[in-house]
């Protein structure tokens, strides 16, 4: 026999009310068992749990993914700025400010930057379709979240790429010059 299932409508709480259910069943049907009193909020909870979970970790990882990106462009950058320190020291002898130098640098990141996001706005268009069934209120391909994540990502990668600007415009041109 499949199970049967009650439903009561009240303002008490529900564990307050088992009791009462208990005994209305009771005097229906002496042998008929009530287990598993809740409420509707923790059958709506528990029904969406496993998606809320999964959701969960997505952003976990997305999260997680968002500062490796940034170190990682930090490190590029970085790694970049001390290669070619030498050259903006002579840049700087020859009558670069130090705004040049780091607007110079800026550029090169956030050239980067937005090849990746464009990459990666062609790569998330091309996988909308599988990620369609997760989502709830919005399309796909809904252009307010693809601008809103660039403009973060590029913010995120602006943000890595600002230390290692700074460093470059510290740059003392009398020893780049000495050690070429």
């Amino acid at each position: 026999m499949a199970p049967q299932f009650l439903v009561v409508r009240s303002a008490l709480p529900p564990k307050s009310l088992t009791p009462a259910i208990r005994r209305a069943v009771a005097a229906v049907d002496p042998n008929q068992p009530v287990f598993l009193v809740r409420s509707m909020d923790d059958v709506v909870l528990d029904s969406v749990a496993q998606s809320r979970f999964s959701m969960l970790l997505v952003a976990l990882f997305g999260v997680l993914a968002l500062v490796l990106s940034s170190v990682g462009i930090y490190g590029v950058i970085s790694y970049a700025v001390s290669q070619r320190i030498h050259e903006f020291g002579i840049r700087m002898a020859l009558g670069a400010g130090r705004g040049d130098v780091r607007r110079m640098v800026l550029r090169h990141g956030l050239t980067l930057a937005a090849t990746g996001v464009g990459l990666g706005i062609i790569g998330a268009l091309a996988v909308t379709r599988l990620l369609s069934s997760l989502l709830f209120g919005v399309r796909a391909t809904d252009p307010v979240t693809f601008a809103a994540v660039s403009l973060v990502l590029i913010g995120i990668a602006l943000a890595a790429c600002y230390i290692p600007a700074r460093r470059a415009t510290r740059v003392d041109p009398m020893v780049a010059l000495r050690f070429e």
